[in-house]
């Protein structure tokens, strides 16, 4: 039987991609009505949707911080996510990634903020191909941030590994089932560079950590501009690129543009007829009031025979 060769000698995965290049990314803020924020994603095959509710109070009291709010993340996927029908019943491990998740979140929030509160986040996967916690996390921050809960920063997320032999970035099913796979997911605050998710499922030589580290920094700040583009999309504003993502390049100046002339709006043919014709009903008005009021006002003479006679 054949060894499988997870990249050829054109640096050619077996989906086409170089080892730096990420999966298809869409992602669509706001989808849930009766959530105060929420985010569609796909990532590559993987497919999920989170929900954000609160701050609200937390019940039961005994739960409650009075210094900070409390983060629940919960992770689930759908029966139908997988191959084999998975059991709906949450097991260890969508324990373990809630857990993480949740975390993870909790270093981007000013929790400090909502006391005694809860930010309860759900996100449920429809399809699953790899990645998942990473995809959910993602989402989850997108969602965060529509919900307009004040953060220090998006969190950004990737999974980098090892197949064949070879350090790639945003491992597929195929390359997490190899044989020598190695599986990092880590998540960061792009602004900060504060490390908030690292985990390793597998063995690394230090070069080999060293490079898949820079590999997946280089990921979680292409995910981030994706973040924010979509953000920016959905609230009308232009994207702008991070500085973690701009390189140096000569940008030619444009030429500052000089006030135009003010534009001279001639009146329509006929428009000084009608003025003429209000000034002239104006005249004729003002000179029948002028004419009412002389007939009403009494003679001089008349006003002094009338007294004259009173005194005699």
């Amino acid at each position: 039987m054949d060894e499988t060769v997870y990249v050829n000698e054109k640096g050619e995965r077996l989906d086409g991609r170089k080892v730096d290049e990420l999966r298809p990314i869409k992602i669509v803020p706001s989808v849930l009505s009766r959530a105060e924020g929420s985010c569609y994603i796909e990532w590559g095959q993987n497919k999920a949707i989170a929900g954000v509710y609160g701050p609200r109070e937390a019940l039961p009291q005994h739960i409650q911080d009075p210094t900070k709010a409390l983060v629940n993340f919960t992770y689930r996927m759908a029966t139908f996510s997988v191959s084999d029908r998975k059991s709906p019943r949450p097991g260890r491990r969508d324990i373990e990634i809630s857990k993480v998740c949740g975390e993870a979140l909790a270093n981007a929030i000013f929790l400090e903020r909502f006391p005694n509160t809860t930010i309860d986040v759900y996100v449920q996967i429809f399809d699953s191909n790899a990645g998942t916690r990473i995809t959910a996390l993602t989402a989850a921050s997108v969602a965060l941030a529509d919900a307009g809960i004040p953060m220090r920063d998006l969190v950004a997320g990737v999974s980098v590994g090892k197949a064949g032999g070879h350090i790639i970035l945003d491992l597929n099913k195929e390359e997490e089932d190899a044989p020598d796979a190695v599986d990092m997911p880590i998540a960061i605050l792009p602004r900060t560079k504060d490390i908030v998710l690292l985990q390793m499922d597998g063995l690394l030589k230090k070069e080999e950590w060293l490079k898949a580290f820079e590999l997946a920094v280089k990921g979680c700040n292409q995910v981030y501009q994706k973040q924010v583009e979509a953000l920016k999309a959905k609230y009308g504003m232009p994207a702008i690129e991070h500085e973690t993502q701009k390189e140096e390049k000569a940008v030619p100046q444009k030429p500052i543009p000089q006030p135009k002339k003010p534009v001279e709006v001639k009146p329509a043919e006929g428009e000084e007829e009608k003025k003429e014709r209000v000034e002239e009903i104006k005249r004729e008005m003002e000179q029948q009031i002028k004419e009412i009021s002389e007939k009403k006002k009494p003679k001089i003479e008349e006003l002094k025979f009338n007294s004259g006679g009173d005194n005699q």
